[in-house]
């Protein structure tokens, strides 16, 4: 007889716990969250947030986990090097659960020295290893610093600060403006 292969109630409880948590992290921030707020976001009891994350900061941690799927640059047309990362990050900025990760993670940086440590262990671990298969491994690291300087300043203005005329722009109209800068960052000749 096969074994069902049914989702698990646990399963259900913590994904529910971890979308609630995202959403209002990303709403309220770290310190004004609350594990009675995210249980009542996510229609459960307290105590289930603590029996699965311990406290608030294993939920923080748990909620703040991304993998930026990134893509394998060597796959791509070296001329569309910039629009597929541009692309890629758009996704990530303006699609749940990434929104409210990354929303997070940009706002609690600025107090947070863990949350500081999580964005350098994502910039080494998912960025650099893109930027090293396509540039020079000697110059990758300044390379991937000045993609995650446009990438970061693009979401700063667009997503926290929300300033009008950065908002107003398309996806479109963003990957034809900052497409060719990570593109000449990650392939130009000059040093």
């Amino acid at each position: 007889m096969p074994l069902e292969t049914t989702p698990r109630r646990s399963d259900a409880t913590r994904a529910a716990i971890l979308d609630a948590a995202r959403k209002r992290f990303a709403e309220d921030g770290f310190r004004k969250a609350t594990i009675r707020a995210i249980a009542a976001d996510a229609g459960i009891d307290p105590s289930m947030v603590m029996r699965y994350y311990g406290n608030k900061e294993g939920l923080f941690s748990a909620a703040l986990d991304v993998e930026l799927e990134l893509p394998d640059l060597a796959a791509v047309d070296p001329e569309s090097f910039g629009d597929v990362l541009v692309r890629r990050f758009l996704e990530l900025w303006e699609e749940s659960p990434g929104n409210e990760i990354l929303l997070t993670l940009l706002r609690s940086a600025v107090t947070d020295e863990a949350v500081v440590e999580r964005i350098r262990q994502m910039f080494v671990g998912q960025v650099m290893p893109v930027v090293l298969r396509v540039s020079d491994p000697a110059d990758a690291p300044r390379r991937a610093g000045l993609i995650v300087t446009q990438i970061l300043g693009l979401a700063l203005c667009r997503y926290v600060l929300r300033l009008p005329p950065v908002v107003a722009l398309t996806p479109e109209r963003i990957r034809a403006d900052i497409g060719p800068t990570i593109q000449r960052y990650l392939i130009s000749g000059d040093r």
